[in-house]
């Protein structure tokens, strides 16, 4: 919890005040009951209207004062909590935006929006209620025991044994109950998760008729959460009676004791009574123990949680050599002997890789699924890093550019274009913000996209819904590779890209990416596709097994020729 509640000290001043106001409403609390007792026995049973006048004016004024710092102590308790959520959210995100993919992987992404939404609401409500309420009672337990003291100690000496095992036992049910809500968060984030695979995949469960299956497994999460957050709130208002139970009882004894020593004149009514007040006061704020326990627990639970994102060592972090002012000037690409291995898999998905990539050159990656070829893709802009193994970048190790410098010079679009929700133009200038209107025009077009963009009702400020799902598999490659072209890469990767388009199209589209000028990495299935490019590398079980110009694949390569076989026919020599 230390690591997230340091988020609080910017707001030193706001939080003393907020106490400092906190403790005038206690010392009121506290007083109100002294002064009653008082105007109880110097006016009440002397019957002298001006003494119950006074200490009743007193008490009138020290309430308004309490009223008007209750209010104050909200406003800067609710100032407090709301900017200390907002400070967190932004370190999270950015911390997440540090993410390599093997973090990533490591936190799928229910949990991460549980951890942005519901655990930084639980934090923030107790931050709230610890600048009003959570203070407050403990204290008021302690200070009305004091009083109570103060008053008469014989009386007061049921609270030395009643209050200590009150405290014990709130103890053991914070330690069970902070267990308990843990599993109740992550059952959250299970419930988010098959939300989010729903919501993402309604098309595909429609189609394949799964509502049955998807409705069952929502139900079966559903209920898990719902057992798991009534077994431990059972738990903790559990509590409550046993509280109430023994408070009463502590009650009880008193106005007994005090009766007998208000007869034998041993003590006055008004201390009996202002005791009795101290005690309904006590029993009030252990009464709300139980839910401050219940907000402490999942503010501990969920603190835990953030934390573990906040400390996780990012695993693309500059290098300390790093040379910010080296940058990429050719797009020479060399890997030596690289291999890489995924996390909690047994087997590397490349070995010992080794090619190299002359500046503007195209070369056509081609292979079955699970060959590696994506993940070389992965390795090149440093969504992760190698186990073992140089890549270079004109020569130099790509650890000794900045993560900024390297990206920037890269133009990646993934296996599965991702749009995000806004115009067609916001999408292509996520590759260059500060682009010219010419400029997106000319990605556009480069794309083979920029005559359907004008055919639009708002051409370039037409709205995509979220993920692009009104347009097109063909419109979305597109537009994603206009959002690449845009920036004019050194590196351009383009990662089954064109797989949603037809031959002229396409044809079209790899010329005017030829015109730029750029080193070219295609990862693509369609022979059509790959012998345009100037080599051919076929991959398999993440190594190189042979690379050459389509004709030089054709004679030497029995995979290739199995590959060209496949989609042409045995009549293949036309393609040649």
């Amino acid at each position: 919890m230390k690591k997230v509640f340091s988020f609080l000290q910017p707001y030193k001043l706001p939080i003393t005040v907020a106490y400092s106001l906190t403790f005038i409403e206690l010392t009121v609390e506290l007083l109100l009951p002294f002064f009653l007792g008082k105007m109880i026995n110097s006016g009440v049973e002397q019957q002298d209207l001006n003494s119950i006048i006074m200490w009743g004016s007193i008490m009138i004024g020290l309430a308004f004062i309490a009223f008007v710092s209750g209010i104050l102590n909200s406003f800067y308790a609710s100032h407090t909590s709301n900017g200390f959520a907002y400070d967190i959210r932004e370190e999270l995100f950015k911390k997440i935006q540090s993410f390599s993919f093997a973090n990533l992987n490591e936190y799928p992404t229910s949990s991460l929006v549980t951890r942005f939404t519901n655990d930084i609401r639980q934090i923030q409500n107790t931050v709230y209620m610890g600048l009003r309420i959570m203070v407050r009672a403990p204290l008021m337990v302690v200070g009305g025991v004091i009083m109570a003291f103060v008053i008469n100690a014989k009386l007061a000496l049921i609270f030395l044994v009643t209050v200590p095992l009150l405290i014990i036992f709130l103890i053991w049910v914070l330690k069970k109950s902070s267990k308990m809500f843990e599993s109740v968060q992550g059952r959250v984030d299970t419930v988010n998760r098959v939300m989010q695979e729903n919501l993402a995949g309604m098309r595909l469960v429609k189609a394949f008729l799964r509502r049955d299956y998807e409705e069952g497994r929502f139900m079966k999460a559903n209920q898990g959460l719902a057992t798991m957050t009534r077994k431990t709130f059972r738990f903790v208002e559990t509590s409550m009676p046993i509280l109430l139970f023994v408070m009463n009882l502590s009650l009880i004894f008193i106005l007994w004791f005090g009766n007998i020593q208000s007869v034998a004149g041993e003590t006055d009514v008004g201390d009996v009574v202002a005791i009795v007040n101290y005690a309904l006061r006590i029993t009030m704020s252990i009464s709300m123990f139980s839910f401050i326990i219940l907000a402490f627990s999942r503010m501990k639970a969920s603190s835990e949680r953030l934390r573990e994102v906040l400390d996780v060592d990012s695993r693309l972090a500059q290098q300390a050599d790093v040379d910010i002012n080296q940058h990429i000037t050719k797009g020479k690409i060399t890997f030596q002997d690289v291999t890489f291995t995924y996390p909690s898999m047994p087997h590397p998905a490349l070995e010992r890789l080794s090619f190299t990539v002359q500046p503007q050159e195209q070369l056509a990656i081609m292979g079955a699924t699970g060959a590696g070829k994506t993940t070389l893709f992965q390795l090149l802009p440093r969504l992760y890093d190698v186990d073992s193994g140089t890549i270079r970048i004109d020569d130099q190790p790509i650890t000794y550019y900045s993560l900024d410098e390297l990206r920037g010079s890269i133009g990646y679009v993934p296996q599965n274009p991702l749009l995000f929700s806004g115009t067609i133009q916001d999408n292509i200038l996520m590759g260059k913000e500060d682009a010219t209107d010419a400029e997106v025009e000319q990605a556009a077009k480069d794309a083979q996209i920029h005559e359907l963009i004008l055919r639009l009702p708002k051409q370039y400020d037409t709205l995509i819904s979220q993920r692009g799902v009104n347009l097109s598999g063909g419109q979305k490659q597109r537009v994603s590779i206009a959002r690449a072209l845009i920036r004019r890469p050194k590196i351009l990767m383009l990662d089954d890209s064109t797989s949603a388009l037809d031959l002229t199209t396409e044809s079209r589209l790899l010329d005017a990416i030829q015109s730029d000028h750029c080193t070219t990495f295609i990862n693509t299935q369609k022979v059509s596709t790959a012998r345009r490019a100037d080599r051919i590398a076929l991959m398999d079980y993440g190594k190189i097994l042979a690379t050459g110009t389509h004709d030089e694949l054709l004679k030497h390569s029995d995979l290739y020729h199995k590959i060209v076989t496949s989609q042409f026919g045995e009549e293949f020599s036309d393609v040649d």
